[in-house]
């Protein structure tokens, strides 16, 4: 499955808001359409070039006029666009694209790897982008790196500093999970949750409990017996009352189901949800600590065989860590002419592609608020694996101060605006924003 391929947009947009939803999925491509030229991205001098880096590294806070005038001649405007451009990376592989993992053999296969068969160089590997994640985590916990993405080549993590998405702790996420993955992590004493398993488990209660009011009251007590057993609803009628064969005077004669065939039918329920959004696993404060190390000593965390063989995990971040390589999203601005009853009309576009992260997400779109005046559109292509990051974790502390969050996060690298938003509980669930207009100056959306 192609994972760049376009989505079917929904028909009903939100109503204009001042700000957008936080999207935490990874972006790999953004198309913003305007009336107004994008002219002012193109050609960069190299002194606004090395300005913006400049201003990523010192994570200056830019805030640009509400409508620009003459974008082309805004050297802020210019150096501000670079700024939002720049992210982080590990391991840097300059012939390899890094991004996505999931789904990348095809575009893999045929390059060069001279890890693949050497083990004595994948050691080599991993034990620096052992040292690299450690970094990443460490910065985390001071709250000087406010949320990174561990990408495998079968699932993805994404941790988050503590007061962002409405968690007054550190969370890490991981989706897809397998059964093998989540025992793997049990047996390491890592203490998680499916929290998408736990709210269609709610829901189902909610509503066999409404039904149940008008049903039969004799299928009251049968009822009961199903919402008493934790795994109950996948076995389909475990001992399915043997009164029959009581009847017929051969219940000694016909074996019921054991312990161990129960078990089996338990796990196959719970096998249901492997490599499926609802497999979302969630972990929380001090047990992200022991996934980090459960992860850096994980087996299956390379792939032992095909195109990615050898080859560490990608690591994304918004802000440097130790082993961490800068680079730049790709941004390219094109002109075409739409036709519109009987004319031609001008219509400019802006290509960004990927990995585009939440945060610079927020900040492009900023920026082209003031560039275009106040009116653009935008067509957001999501790594759909990492869609179902969006979904609220019903973690949210009553007690979580906005201010002091902010305060504490202040030196995480992040504009202020950024955090504001990022600190929301999610309110996407498993979708992901897929167009995006700005009129006025006021957002919709359509997810």
């Amino acid at each position: 499955k192609d994972l760049h391929l376009p989505v079917a947009v929904p028909e009903v947009p939100s109503s204009p808001r001042r700000e957008f939803p936080a999207d935490w999925s990874i972006k790999t491509r953004l198309l913003f359409m305007s009336s107004q030229p994008f002219t002012w991205a193109e050609h960069l001098k190299a002194q606004e070039e090395a300005r913006g880096f400049a201003q990523h590294c010192r994570a200056t806070e830019t805030n640009l006029p509400q409508s620009i005038q003459e974008p082309k001649l805004s050297t802020e405007l210019r150096c501000a666009f670079q700024q939002s451009l720049v992210y982080w990376l590990h391991p840097s592989v300059p012939w390899l694209q890094l991004f996505p993992r999931i789904g990348a053999d095809r575009k893999i296969v045929g390059k060069a790897s001279p890890w693949s068969q050497d083990e004595a160089l994948q050691q080599v590997l991993m034990s620096d982008w052992s040292v690299s994640f450690t970094s990443l985590y460490n910065l985390l916990k001071a709250k000087l790196c406010p949320y990174f993405y561990v990408c495998t080549y079968q699932f993805t993590v994404l941790f988050r500093a503590a007061g962002l998405a409405g968690s007054d702790v550190i969370t890490a996420v991981i989706s897809p999970t397998t059964r093998g993955l989540r025992e793997a992590m049990r047996s390491e004493g890592i203490e998680f949750s499916l929290p998408l398993v736990e709210q269609s488990r709610t829901r189902k209660q909610k509503n066999s409990e409404v039904n149940s009011e008008a049903e039969d009251p004799n299928s009251l007590e049968v009822h009961n017996s199903v919402e008493g057993g934790e795994e109950a609803a996948p076995s389909d009628d475990d001992e399915e009352s043997f009164s029959w064969l009581e009847e017929m005077g051969v219940q000694d004669k016909v074996k019921k189901p054991d312990a161990i065939s129960i078990k089996l039918r338990k796990e196959k329920h719970e096998v249901q949800v492997d490599h499926k959004p609802e497999s979302l696993a969630l972990v929380k404060g001090t047990n992200t600590f022991t996934l980090l190390n459960f992860l850096i000593n994980c087996k299956s965390l390379v792939a032992v065989a095909g195109p990615q063989a050898g080859l560490p995990p990608t690591l994304l971040s918004p802000v440097a860590f130790r082993g961490g390589t800068m680079q730049t999203l790709k941004a390219r601005s094109i002109n075409a002419k739409a036709r519109v009853q009987l004319t031609y009309e001008d219509i400019f576009s802006l290509e960004i592609v990927g990995p585009v992260l939440p945060h610079a997400l927020h900040s492009l779109t900023s920026l082209l608020g003031s560039a275009q005046r106040g009116a653009f559109s935008a067509v957001l292509y999501t790594h759909e694996p990492t869609a179902v990051f969006n979904t609220n974790l019903d973690n949210a502390s009553p007690a979580l101060n906005k201010e002091s969050i902010c305060q504490d996060l202040l030196m995480c690298g992040l504009h202020p605006k950024t955090l504001d938003q990022l600190s929301q509980c999610p309110t996407l669930g498993k979708s992901s924003i897929r167009f995006l207009e700005m009129k006025d100056y006021a957002y919709t959306w359509k997810s």
